[in-house]
């Protein structure tokens, strides 16, 4: 089948209002699938104050700068708003509303317009006034009490990426990619309502079903998947690097010991109360070589063993190289759109949005021809 377009999205308009974390990435991902994403970046800047040709999660997209407090602001987002299919915005609930950009004004303009919203707490309950950031919203739901060595150990902290990005970004664009669908059938569209705690805690539903059936401890370290057996985790080698081990099935697991040579020199895997002696033999053996030299030994096996890599190694993995799973592109190193379409393939088809350089671009696409497009100068005078 012929390729077309740039993507599944083609053609799909979206507006992001500009704001930190969950948001950017789930406009970055729209836009990776061939969304056009403008986003409305305000006078000054705001965030976590990257520098804007380095922002990977503005790729994609291209930027307006726009002043909401002033009175011309809100009626050029409506303007967009009249043509757009997707609205994103991040605020806490009722700034939007108080901005005269909320849902009843944007659904007035285009009532087939999906509105999401992204927020840690959701747009109600008694936490959704509140501050919070992503240590908090997978604290309440669960999920970070499972991350861990032990209990005899803090938590461990998964980045932003288990609560911010998984249950936050990631549901937010199932949510309104299944409400366009529901538009576009229908010619109504809605309000996406994307709390991180929510998706957070749906993350965890086999989890739940585990600990319902009696297969799971409510204590991290404790169980198969969480480093509980020593066979599902990672040891450190030689040079001070790490192997990640997932040997979970028998037939991966005999060949994991086979491959470190230790058949005959530790007690069965199914006998529970020597596991702690499984675990330091182990360990052991593991220290005696490199991550390198270990590397080598598991290359092409199924023991699923693997090299616990960095950020900067992660590109060159034979593997990963080999199917292009980070590209370059604007002198940046950064992961390629994913998934990925037969028909309809994805690419990173614009550096990071440089605020307010877009302006003129959007109007005359959109056909709103009132759009700024010297704010940011008249801004800097």
């Amino acid at each position: 089948m012929a390729a077309t377009g740039h993507g599944p999205l083609t053609g799909v308009r979206v507006v992001e209002l500009a704001g930190i974390g969950p948001g950017p990435f789930a406009a970055m991902l729209l836009g990776d699938l061939g969304a056009d994403v403008v986003r409305i970046d305000r006078p000054g800047g705001g965030g976590l104050r990257v520098d804007p040709a380095s922002d990977v999660t503005n790729r994609n997209k291209r930027s307006v700068l726009l002043d909401l407090k002033s009175p011309e602001g809100p009626a050029a987002v409506l303007d967009l708003v009249a043509r757009a299919d997707i609205l994103i915005e991040g605020y806490r609930p009722g700034v939007a509303e108080r901005l005269g950009v909320g849902p009843e004004e944007c659904l007035e303009r285009n009532p087939a317009l999906v509105y999401g919203r992204m927020t840690g707490w959701g747009q109600d309950g008694p936490l959704a006034d509140t501050a919070g950031h992503d240590i908090g919203y997978i604290a309440i739901t669960g999920a970070l009490s499972m991350i861990g060595a032990d209990v005899r150990q803090p938590p461990a902290i998964p980045a932003n990426l288990l609560g911010d990005y998984a249950g936050g970004s990631l549901y937010l664009v199932i949510g309104v990619l299944a409400a366009l669908h529901h538009a576009r059938a229908t010619g109504a569209g809605q309000v996406v309502d994307a709390a991180i705690v929510d998706g957070t805690a749906h993350l965890t539903s086999m989890i739940h079903g585990m600990m319902a059936a009696g297969g799971w401890q409510d204590r991290r370290g404790a169980n198969l998947l969480d480093g509980g057996a020593p066979f599902y985790g990672s040891y450190e080698t030689a040079d001070g690097g790490y192997m990640a081990v997932g040997a979970l099935e028998p037939k991966f697991y005999a060949e994991f010991i086979r491959l470190l040579d230790l058949a005959e020199a530790v007690p069965a895997r199914e006998d529970f109360d020597r596991w702690g002696e499984l675990r330091a033999a182990v360990a052991a053996r593991f220290k005696e070589r490199t991550r390198q030299e270990w590397t080598e030994v598991f290359e092409g096996s199924d023991a699923c063993v693997a090299p616990v890599l960095s950020l900067r190694e992660a590109p060159g993995h034979p593997h990963l190289a080999a199917r292009g799973t980070f590209v370059r592109h604007a002198g940046i190193t950064q992961p390629a759109p994913a998934p990925r379409f037969g028909a309809t393939p994805t690419a990173v088809r614009r550096p990071p949005a440089t605020p307010g350089a877009d302006a003129a671009g959007v109007a005359a696409d959109w056909g709103v021809p009132g759009l700024p497009t010297d704010l940011e100068r008249e801004t800097e005078r």
